[in-house]
Formats: C-alpha cells, sequence, structure tokens
C-alpha cells in the first residue's frame, strides 16, 4: 500500500516508517521543514506543518496515500520547555488533526490511523480499565485537563469521518530508546539523581509499552481492516509502589524515598503525583482480538531502564 506516516521524525514514527517498508509498503514521510535532515529512509520526504492546512494538503496530494499514519506531537520539547511541549501538542492532536482529516479525505485515502495516549482516564472504577471508561476531561490540574480534552478531539475528529476507516491507538507509557525513561530520558536522570520519590502507597497504575511494541501494533493496525479505539499496552499493569522501586534498581540509581501522599503534588507536580497515586491502568484485550496484536515485551520488567 501506498502510506504517508505523519510525524516520521518521533520516537515511534521513525522506525515505523521502517518496519512498513520492510513489509513492501511504500512509505512517504511527512517532516517539518527544520527536521528535514532528521527524517528516516523512506521511498519519499514531503515536507510541511501540520498546522498550515494548505501546505499540509500539497504535501499529502504529492504523497497519494492510501493510508495515512498519523504519530505527531511535539514532545520533543518536554525536556528544555514543558508548557510549550505541550500547548504545541493539544494544537496538534486538535488543529493537526482537523487539518490531516481534510487533507486525507481530499486526496482519497481510504483509513487512518492514529496515536494517542492510554493514561487519560478519569481514576474511577477499578484499577484497570477498558476503552469504554471515561476520559478525565474534568481533571483539577488545568494543564492536564487540556491535555485530555485534546486527546478527546484527537479521537473525534478521526473516528467520526463517514469516508475514513479511523484507528485509534492509544499508547501505554512508552519506554525504550528515546523516550523519557531511557536512561538518559528525563524520568530516567530524574530517577538516577534520587529526585523521584515515592508517595505512601504508591497505588497509582501505569501500564507500560515499549517502543517497538508501538509500531508492531501501528503496522498491525494498518494492514487490518478493523476500526475503532484500542488500548496499546503491556500485560502488566502495575502501581508505582511496585515499578519505580524496580526501575531504580534496573538504572542503578538510589532507591526512591518515600514521601506523604498529601504533599506528592507540590514536590512532584500535579500530574506525576497523579500517576503515581491514583491512574488507572489500560486493559489491551480489545487490541489483541480485534487488531490480532500482542507485545513482544509483554511486562515493563522486560526492558524498563535497560536502555
Amino acid at each position: 500500500m501506498r502510506i504517508l506516516v505523519a510525524g516520521a521524525t518521533g520516537v515511534v514514527g521513525h522506525p515505523l516508517v521502517g518496519a512498513l517498508r520492510a513489509r513492501g509498503h511504500q512509505v512517504s514521510a511527512l517532516v517539518r521543514e527544520a527536521s528535514r535532515a532528521k527524517a528516516p529512509d523512506a521511498d519519499a520526504v514531503v515536507v510541511a506543518d501540520a498546522l498550515d492546512p494548505q501546505a499540509l494538503l500539497s504535501a499529502v496530494s504529492a504523497a497519494r496515500p492510501e493510508v495515512v499514519v498519523h504519530q505527531m506531537t511535539a514532545l520533543r520539547l518536554l525536556r528544555n520547555d514543558p508548557a510549550g511541549a505541550f500547548a504545541l501538542t493539544a494544537r496538534l492532536r486538535t488543529e493537526g488533526t482537523a487539518n490531516l482529516v481534510a487533507a486525507a479525505r481530499a486526496v482519497g485515502a481510504r483509513r487512518l490511523v492514529a496515536q494517542s495516549i492510554a493514561f487519560a482516564a478519569a481514576p474511577a472504577g477499578g484499577p484497570v480499565l477498558d476503552e469504554d471508561a471515561p476520559l478525565y476531561v474534568e481533571a483539577p490540574d488545568p494543564g492536564w485537563a487540556a491535555t485530555v480534552r485534546a486527546v478527546a478531539e484527537l479521537e473525534r475528529l478521526v473516528l467520526g469521518s463517514p469516508d475514513l476507516a479511523g484507528v485509534v491507538l492509544r499508547y501505554g507509557t512508552l519506554y525504550g530508546a528515546g523516550t523519557a525513561y531511557a536512561r538518559t530520558g528525563a524520568t530516567g536522570q530524574r530517577v538516577l539523581a534520587g529526585r523521584l520519590p515515592l508517595p505512601e502507597g504508591g497505588s497509582g497504575i501505569t501500564s507500560f509499552l515499549h517502543v517497538e511494541d508501538a509500531v508492531g501494533a501501528a503496522v498491525a493496525a494498518v494492514e487490518s481492516d478493523a476500526t475503532g479505539l484500542f488500548h496499546v499496552t503491556d500485560d502488566e499493569p502495575a502501581p508505582a509502589a511496585q515499578w519505580l522501586p524496580a526501575y531504580a534498581r534496573a538504572l542503578g540509581g538510589p532507591p526512591p524515598r518515600a514521601v506523604p501522599a498529601a504533599l506528592a503534588p507540590r514536590l512532584l507536580g500535579w500530574f506525576t503525583a497523579h500517576q503515581l497515586t491514583a491512574a488507572r491502568g489500560a486493559a489491551n484485550d480489545r487490541a489483541r482480538t480485534a487488531l490480532g496484536w500482542k507485545p513482544l515485551r509483554p511486562s515493563w520488567r522486560d526492558g524498563l531502564g535497560g536502555e
């Protein structure tokens, strides 16, 4: 098939181009002008900013894709400009997705596969939730509420187009090369420096996902006829009390010190405190059944902190 990967320089998009080409597909990589030098080996490279609808339409028209894959975020900016990274990512999930959907429809693409997140659910119900659980659009933190609203809009746009077969892949918390959880990533460095304490109880659940498994799920979604919303996570949702000490040991860092849960938001920031104390995990049964996908690394214990 002719496939366009938008966000082709990202931690998932870059290896995804190679994985699709290895399966015989003709792949065009969509990149911004500033990232052209980092473009992966592809059958073609097209250049546009997804927030410029006319430039994007021109680039997508040049690629003539049958399938469009949306892997666009601005999370590369997290270490130096967290607020800017989240704000730009929210625009890419709303304006950028709307522009990409319009361009895909205009050129006659038949399928759209988009990246979302599996950790945006409201903290209600059991410890592990399926795709029908409500999103945390009314989170008490304004920044996280804005992020979740942008995720909800991306999912609405991708699944709501009547002439595009839409697939949303809600990735778990990514680990592996190039992610925040790599040794050189922001979270890895924080743990190595002893600056990520564990709130008492550590009952927040995280569902992890290795980058290679994210790539594999995207390939499966491109080649499947299934549509809809899918959690793409490993098989072992884990409370912070389990994974954070194990992660610190794998990195060779100090054990995380315990702090009172009530102080966690002030010490860690709202989102990290939420992740470690209240977040729910995500069940991957639907992706396994409908997409025929399963993680090659079924547990975060198979590599978290090892890269």
